[in-house]
């Protein structure tokens, strides 16, 4: 009780909206969205601190932020990458069909592709002289018994691609076919029919072709950065848009070698059961592939990672309405997860909610860069290059987007600054680039006290200093003077010639 107390004693250091960190006020009051602004408070420093960075929230307020939290775990990644792909005939089971004869097509059994067949059933009827005279020489030599000269007969019809069934037919009858009929090798359906009744074939001519499709293979692919976690037999899940709510289950059947030099994706082959022919040749697929990693590592939930440009960072809970900000390297992530590979253990909590607010605290005065507005070295005034977005020269406030700044750790960014009365704000204009120089009047509270505007003169006070500079130094040009010659250079003394390096 005592401390709780101590805490409603301690005098607020600013306001803050809950959803939105860069939203400060020096009073209590409302954000932008309507919302009740959050006191913070200045932390001390005692025996329990974890560290630069540790912030103490009290329990209200962390019920109020919705403040969720997860432990780290150690388990095994099941990551799932998404592509799409396109339905194809399973090439094990595609069969062409070319003849071993010159002749000519008398009667043709299959008249379109994509006709179904089955095994054993007539496609075509084929006249050739060479079959005729084949039949003729086993003839022949049936009629001589000449067994060499019998078996040499039926290994050339073999040869040809005529059944036993058709030799023993013609050995008990001794009668020759002017035209022979060839059945389908296998079932499926017919695909690349190039020939009509009474075309003219010859050996190297492609009939048709015939697949079957009670498995089918879907060609997809892959980025490179996920090659490594594609291997065959992973398990894949497709669905089509034309049957939505049907999921087909198949696997992987083969990572291709090589990768596509233009794409830069590796072709994966998928295969699929195909129950009553559902699935069909050249169809767009959408597919999932389910990997897995056989060894634990760490992962949190991914909603808990803070993603900037130059680093990552997750908020733990360290108990007691404390938190931190801990920058972490971050390994794969899936749609749920992502792997830790440093900055994190086991024994940590991660805060999934309300991290945004949280880290923008931590971040201030932690143990990695960000904005050190604190800092003890940092000059009183700097100058630097902005642009004007919008002003309200009725309360002299201005806002503008500036350059980073240096010498105080700050990034580029936008934000409000009041106009000190010194300068003539009627000389400032919307989306005008300026130079200026800001110095802080009172916490988070920044000023506007000299501008210095292109290819107008200087103002009446920098005109005084740079006056008042000239008659203490013997080195009478100073607009030749380099800035790095100064070790605590007035800012206010530059010239025009130095604000344009700017």
């Amino acid at each position: 009780m005592s401390q709780e107390q101590t805490e409603q004693e301690k005098e607020p250091l600013y306001w803050v909206a809950p959803m939105d960190p860069n939203y400060r006020r020096d009073q209590p009051g409302k954000s932008p969205m309507g919302m009740d602004l959050i006191p913070v408070f200045e932390e001390e420093t005692g025996s329990d601190s974890s560290g630069p960075g540790t912030i103490k929230i009290s329990p209200e307020v962390v019920n109020n932020l919705g403040v969720r939290t997860a432990k780290v775990q150690r388990q095994s990644l099941h990551s799932q990458i998404k592509t799409v792909g396109y339905v194809r005939y399973d090439e094990d089971r595609l069969i062409h069909l070319h003849p071993r004869v010159e002749g000519w097509i008398e009667k043709l059994y299959v008249k379109a592709a994509g006709d179904p067949v089955t095994k054993g059933q007539p496609v075509y009827e084929l006249y050739s002289p060479q079959l005729v005279n084949a039949q003729e020489e086993l003839i022949l030599a049936l009629n001589r018994n000449n067994q060499r000269l019998i078996q040499a007969a039926e290994d050339r019809l073999r040869a040809l691609q005529l059944t036993n069934a058709f030799i023993r037919k013609l050995k008990h009858n001794k009668k020759v076919k002017q035209t022979i009929t060839f059945q389908a090798p296998q079932g499926g359906v017919i695909d690349n029919l190039n020939i009509r009744e009474g075309f003219y074939v010859k050996p190297g001519t492609t009939l048709m072709s015939i697949g079957a499709l009670n498995v089918v293979w879907v060609e997809a692919e892959i980025f490179e950065r996920q090659a490594s976690q594609v291997a065959a037999g992973n398990p894949v899940t497709m669905t089509l848009d034309y049957l939505p709510g049907k999921e087909w289950q198949g696997s992987v059947d083969y990572v291709y070698p090589s990768l596509d030099a233009k794409t830069r994706t590796l072709r994966v082959r998928l295969r699929f059961d195909n129950e009553n022919n559902t699935l069909k040749p050249n169809m767009f697929a959408q597919v999932v592939i389910h990997t897995s990693d056989q060894e634990d590592t760490l992962i949190i939930p991914r909603e808990a990672v803070i993603r900037t440009g130059e680093q990552d960072r997750v908020v733990i809970a360290l108990g007691d309405g404390r938190f931190k900000s801990l920058e972490v390297e971050l390994g794969r992530m899936d749609e749920q997860y992502a792997e830790i590979l440093k900055g994190l253990s086991i024994e940590d909590r991660v805060v999934t909610s309300a991290q945004f607010l949280l880290d923008s605290e931590s971040s201030k005065n932690s143990d990695f860069k960000r904005m050190h507005h604190e800092s003890h070295n940092k000059p009183e005034t700097v100058w630097v290059e902005a642009t004007i977005n919008s002003m309200m020269a009725a309360h002299r406030k201005v806002n503008l987007t500036h350059q980073a700044i240096s010498d105080w750790d700050w990034p580029a960014m936008t934000m409000d600054f009041t106009v000190d009365k010194s300068v003539d704000i009627s000389r400032l204009q919307n989306g005008m680039t300026l130079h200026i120089e800001i110095e802080q009047v009172e916490k988070n509270t920044y000023a506007i006290v000299d501008v210095h505007i292109p290819d107008q003169p200087m103002t009446s006070k920098k005109m005084a200093h740079s006056q008042m500079d000239h008659s203490q130094h013997q080195e009478p040009d100073h607009s030749q003077m380099d800035h790095s010659q100064h070790q605590e250079p007035d800012h206010s003394q530059m010239d025009h010639n130095q604000h344009q390096e700017m």
